[in-house]
C-alpha cells in the first residue's frame, strides 16, 4: 500500500476538476463531493497497481467516471421546473405544492471548482448545460463532458469506458444531437462585462434587501424567467415575475439577507431568511442568467440544506442561522 503522502502528491492536483466532472455527471454536489470521495478510496486500495500506462489524471477520471456510471444506474435525472411543464404569465395562479421528494439539479459554488478554468470558460458547469446534460443518458453525459468539455481523445474515452471508439463516436453524434434541438445554450448568448455584472447584482441583492419590486423592473430584461425549485410553477416575463414577487416574497423591508456569491459561473446570491430574535435562517441560493445588461433568468434554490456549502461560516455555527447585526 502506498504512503498517504505518496499518494495525495500525485492525486491531490485533480481533486477540483474531478468534483466539477463528477457534478456535471450527477447534477447535485452532495453527490458529486461523495462521488469524489469514493472515487480517491478506489484510487488508493488500487494505486499499488498502477503501471502508468496512462497519465494519473486519466486514470482518475477513468475511475471518477466508472463510479459515476454505478451511480447513476439506481438515481433519476435531476430537473429544473423549466424541463418539466410550461411556465405561466400570470403571478396570480397558484404556487403548486412544494416537491421535496424529487431529486431537483443544484447549483455548486465557483469556490469548490478550479478558477482558472471558469475564467476561460473550460468548466463547463453553466446551469443551462448542467441542466440539458440532465437529458442524456449517463452514457451519453459521460461521452460528452470527456470529449467536448475535457478534450480527451477519442481513444482515451473508450478507453475509459472500455468501449470501442466506433461506439464512443456514435454516443457523442447523438449526444451532440440531442443537446442542439435543445436549442442555444445561454453560453451562446453575450453576457455583460465583469463591471455590468456585479452591478446587476449588487442591485438584485439591495431590491431584495429593501423589498422594492420596482426596484427590479430596470435588472430584468422583458423576457426574464423565474424558477424555484422545490415548486414546480415557473413565471416568464417581467410583468408576471415582479407580480410575483411583490406579492408573495417582497412584502416587507429587512425579511430578507442576500450575501453575494458566485455559482456555476454565474453571479449569485445566498438567502437568508428573518426567523425573529434578531436572527436570520439559511433559506438558499439564487443564481442569475445574465444576457447583455440584464438579468436573464432567476433559478431560486429554496433549499437551506445548499447554504453551508456556498457559506462554510452557516456550518461552523451548527445550524443555519446568523446574527443579524
Amino acid at each position: 500500500m502506498p504512503s498517504d503522502a505518496e499518494f495525495a502528491a500525485v492525486t491531490e492536483p485533480f481533486r477540483q476538476e474531478l468534483l466539477a466532472h463528477c457534478y456535471r455527471m450527477l447534477g447535485s454536489i452532495h453527490d458529486a463531493e461523495d462521488l469524489v470521495q469514493e472515487t480517491y478510496l478506489r484510487a488508493w486500495r488500487a494505486f499499488g497497481g498502477f503501471e502508468g500506462r496512462s497519465s494519473v489524471r486519466r486514470w482518475l477520471y477513468k475511475i471518477a467516471t466508472t463510479t459515476c456510471l454505478t451511480a447513476l444506474q439506481t438515481r433519476s435525472r435531476r430537473p429544473l421546473p423549466s424541463g418539466l411543464g410550461a411556465p405561466s404569465d400570470d403571478h396570480r395562479v397558484p404556487l403548486a405544492a412544494a416537491e421535496p421528494a424529487v431529486g431537483w439539479l443544484q447549483p455548486v459554488p465557483d469556490a469548490l471548482l478550479d478558477p482558472a478554468a471558469i475564467v476561460a470558460g473550460k468548466a463547463g458547469v453553466r446551469l443551462a448545460f448542467i441542466a440539458a446534460l440532465q437529458h442524456l443518458s449517463a452514457r451519453q453525459r459521460a461521452v460528452l463532458t470527456l470529449r467536448d468539455v475535457l478534450a480527451f481523445r477519442t481513444a482515451e474515452v473508450a478507453d475509459m469506458l472500455d468501449a470501442t471508439p466506433a461506439a464512443v463516436d456514435s454516443a457523442l453524434r447523438r449526444a451532440r444531437a440531442h443537446l442542439a434541438a435543445a436549442g442555444p445554450m445561454e453560453d451562446d448568448l453575450a453576457e455583460p462585462d465583469e463591471y455590468v455584472g456585479q452591478a446587476l447584482l449588487d442591485g438584485f441583492v439591495d431590491a431584495f434587501t429593501r423589498a422594492d419590486p420596482d426596484a427590479l423592473v430596470t435588472l430584468l430584461r422583458a423576457d426574464v424567467e423565474l424558477e424555484m425549485p422545490p415548486f414546480r410553477t415557473w413565471f416568464t416575463g417581467r410583468q408576471s415575475v415582479v407580480g410575483f414577487l411583490a406579492a408573495r416574497v417582497l412584502r416587507r423591508e429587512g425579511r430578507w439577507r442576500l450575501v453575494p456569491a458566485r455559482a456555476n459561473g454565474q453571479p449569485a446570491a445566498v438567502t437568508y431568511e428573518r426567523a425573529g430574535g434578531g436572527r436570520y435562517q439559511a433559506h438558499g441560493v439564487q443564481v442569475l442568467t445574465l444576457i447583455g445588461d440584464r438579468i436573464a433568468r432567476i433559478t431560486a434554490f429554496n433549499d437551506p440544506a445548499l447554504v453551508p456549502t456556498f457559506d462554510p461560516l452557516t456550518q461552523l455555527s451548527g445550524c443555519y442561522s446568523l446574527n443579524s447585526n
